[in-house]
């Protein structure tokens, strides 16, 4: 009886040992996101929510994004993309003035970027400086992009600002 148990408990040792460590069984770590990335994700949430009418979970959404965003920029200072986000993000909670200031760092990082461009003149659409918008569209002149088409037609008022 003795062996017998005894025999049974290396065999259950065995069985585990090998599981454990049997050549590709170790899992894959998983990868942990940036707090861009992690913003970047809360925004997309939050255009979800918004074109659902769910102001108030979009607002959250947007808050979260935008202490991503701060916190990403203390780590990695002056990124046009991180700039871009965190003047979107501070726009859509009504802080034109400060949403204005990031795309303007963004711009001086990369003149070009197409979403703060985009963003850029949607904010001075909305803000009633149609001159301003037209400039942005004019760098986006000839980018072919779905930006410049979308910027256009709120300028013209064909279209209501989606973000």
């Amino acid at each position: 009886m003795i062996k017998k148990n005894f025999l049974t408990a290396i065999c259950v040792l065995l069985l585990f040992s090998t599981n454990l460590y049997s050549a590709g069984s170790d899992p894959k770590p998983a990868k942990v996101k940036t707090d861009y990335e992690k913003a970047v994700s809360a925004i997309k949430y939050a255009k979800k929510y918004e074109k659902k009418g769910k102001a108030e979970k979009a607002k959250k959404r947007y808050e979260k994004a935008q202490k991503l965003l701060l916190k990403s920029n203390k780590e990695k200072p002056l990124q046009a993309d991180t700039l871009n986000y965190l003047g979107f993000t501070t726009r859509k909670l009504g802080d034109y003035e400060n949403g204005e200031k990031y795309y303007l760092l963004g711009l001086e990082i990369n003149p070009n970027h197409v979403g703060i461009n985009e963003y850029l003149g949607e904010l001075y659409v909305v803000t009633n400086r149609i001159s301003l918008a037209k400039e942005r569209l004019k760098v986006l002149e000839n980018c072919n992009c779905e930006e410049y088409d979308e910027l256009k037609e709120i300028i013209n008022g064909n279209k209501k600002s989606k973000y």
